[in-house]
């Protein structure tokens, strides 16, 4: 486990990132969590006292990594931009997304999607199913998971899935 203080950022101008609040993971630390890693990869473990884990942390080129924090999470820390966050991580391999059962039944009607699905790298198979288990409501679930394989069928990613749905509005 990792333990390190640090002050929580947010992106002004940044592209796809702009208003996002994050931490950062500076190199030296990144390579006691993963050791020669330069992709993204899961952490578990605390943020002051509220336990985290499956967190995303993603490459910012330069050897050092960030990690967002979401709503929930500075709700549950009670804190935002320029806070200072005590953290311990460590990397977590265990973390795993299934496939929810609605989807796969979808999947065995659908082997085309499937297959172009399992071709996909791990964390872009994850952003697929955390956007369909995040649904508030069935139906929003129900179209998401239509969205998904119509996606899939027609060999698209998660964010060429996005950019697609945004422009039909």
């Amino acid at each position: 486990m990792v333990r390190f203080t640090t002050i929580i950022l947010k992106f002004a101008d940044q592209g796809e990132k702009t208003g996002w609040t994050y931490i950062d993971i500076p190199f030296d630390i990144a390579d006691q969590l993963l050791p020669g890693n330069k992709k993204s990869f899961r952490v578990r473990g605390m943020l002051d006292a509220l336990p985290v884990s499956g967190l995303a942390t993603m490459p910012m080129g330069d050897g050092n990594f960030i990690l967002a924090l979401k709503a929930d999470i500075r709700k549950g820390i009670r804190k935002g931009e320029g806070a200072m966050l005590n953290v311990s991580l460590e990397h977590d391999p265990d973390y795993k997304v299934d496939i929810p059962a609605d989807l796969q039944e979808c999947f065995d009607a659908e082997p085309q999607a499937l297959d172009f699905y399992n071709s996909l790298p791990k964390s872009h198979r994850d952003y697929f199913i955390k956007w369909i288990n995040e649904a508030k409501t069935e139906a929003t679930r129900v179209k998401r998971i239509v969205q998904t394989v119509n996606a899939l069928a027609n060999r698209m990613g998660f964010n060429q899935m996005l950019r697609a749905l945004k422009a039909q509005r």
